[in-house]
């Protein structure tokens, strides 16, 4: 079974607030099991993620950690491969197709990604050689990765959204 974890490189506090959530949020929803938060120190994006798993259910964990790549020296020595989303780098299409095995760190960046990085990395990936978001870079990453499985997945928390073709069907208490 594959692990994903997402490291968000380069978070600034004052603009990078909703697109970190918003990175945190997808990658929680399509399958990863952690996130990593490098850049400034911003405890309250944390806590908003926790909060939604506490509402919504999953085991989804997110941390701040000041040290970008000892945290990758670290997941490299345990085994973990590290692949950086980015415009500059090897074929998206081609390259995740070798990846739904083993443990992953994907590296989100945020402003300047230094080169160090992409030196570092067991695979730069260009989702795209065009400007794009990094929420929708990780979403395809996942989506591709995962097959579609992560469409599927039950997080039994405390509320849950029932599909309908027109309205908004909230379900909410402990096992639905």
């Amino acid at each position: 079974m594959v692990k994903i974890c997402v490291l968000r490189l380069g978070h600034r506090k004052i603009r990078d607030q909703r697109i970190t959530t918003h990175v945190f949020l997808a990658a929680r929803a399509l399958g990863a099991i952690e996130g990593v938060l490098c850049g400034e120190k911003d405890l309250p994006i944390v806590k908003t993620v926790e909060s939604v798993g506490r509402q919504w259910g999953g085991d989804f964990k997110v941390k701040y950690e000041k040290n970008w790549k000892r945290f990758l020296k670290s997941r490299k020595k345990q085994g973990w491969k590290v692949v950086h989303l980015t415009m500059y780098g090897e074929d998206f299409s081609k390259k995740t197709k070798e990846m739904d095995k083993g443990n992953w760190v994907v590296v989100v960046g945020s402003g300047k990604v230094p080169f160090e990085l992409y030196k570092m990395v067991d695979c730069n990936l260009a989702v795209t050689n065009q400007p794009h978001s990094e929420v929708a870079a990780l979403a395809m990453f996942l989506d591709r990765v995962f097959k579609g499985r992560e469409l599927g997945l039950e997080f039994g928390g405390r509320i849950k959204i029932v599909p309908d073709k027109c309205g908004k069907v909230v379900v909410r208490g402990k096992n639905h």
